[in-house]
């Protein structure tokens, strides 16, 4: 009977062991748990912002005063529809509210992402804008306002000159055609996109201000962007 009892306390014992040897356990994963929660809000917080990006706004197309606190700098692709939506229904209230006012400029950059009619007319542009800036914006939006779709093979020399002289952009239609037919401009756009991709830009439009990059829901949103820009405006402020 002893001997009974004495086992039956034993196995209570270990029991006893092994449960506190599991709340152990538990205690040490919830403390580890807590920790890697710490570390990596730590790591939020402390981990350094990447600098704003920076660039020679005068060597770009520019949209607005150049000596504006806030500067846009839109990367974007003339064959790309998202491209076109940006300009056409975002960036023309920036424009109303931001640009023709004097607070914000806005630069552009190709990146050429979706096939040859994206190089073509890259090339059409900076011909122009090497011809005259303002020029190159009656362009830019003739371009977006008008973009076929984007399965159709569009952005032939004939298609952008016609484009062009239909705006009178009163440039010189000769040479233009004589620099996308030789590439003129080549090596100012491989120099774009080399950026673009160095800098992991995922996709068109990309969009910075003040040289930080924004999300696709700030760029590609209205509201989103004037809060942005808002924001940019007061810490030039300060």
């Amino acid at each position: 009977m002893e001997k009974a009892q004495r086992k039956k306390e034993a196995r209570i014992q270990r029991q006893l062991a092994q449960e506190k040897k599991r709340r152990n356990m538990r205690i040490m994963v919830w403390s580890l748990s807590g920790l890697f929660v710490l570390l990596i809000a730590a790591l939020i917080v402390f981990w350094p912002k990447p600098a704003p990006l920076s660039f020679e706004y005068d060597k770009s197309p520019l949209l607005g005063n150049a000596d504006a606190k806030v500067k846009i700098m839109e990367f974007g692709d003339f064959k790309c529809p998202t491209c076109a939506y940006f300009s056409q229904n975002i960036m023309s209230k920036i424009k109303t509210e931001y640009i023709d006012t004097g607070k914000a400029s806005l630069s552009f950059q190709n990146w050429t992402i979706i096939g040859p009619d994206s190089t073509t007319a890259a090339l059409a542009g900076l011909a122009i804008y090497h011809q005259n800036n303002d020029a190159f914006w009656k362009f830019y939006d003739a371009l977006y306002t008008n973009q076929p779709p984007e399965s159709e093979s569009w952005a032939t020399v004939d298609y952008l000159v016609d484009t062009a002289k239909k705006q009178n952009l009163g440039i010189d239609y000769d040479l233009l055609r004589k620099d996308i037919e030789n590439k003129t401009y080549a090596d100012e756009l491989a120099a774009q996109n080399n950026f673009a991709v160095a800098h992991n830009f995922t996709g068109t439009p990309s969009v910075l201000v003040n040289g930080k990059k924004l999300d696709d829901n700030t760029a590609l949103n209205y509201d989103n962007l004037k809060a942005a820009i808002d924001k940019a405006l007061k810490e030039a402020d300060k």
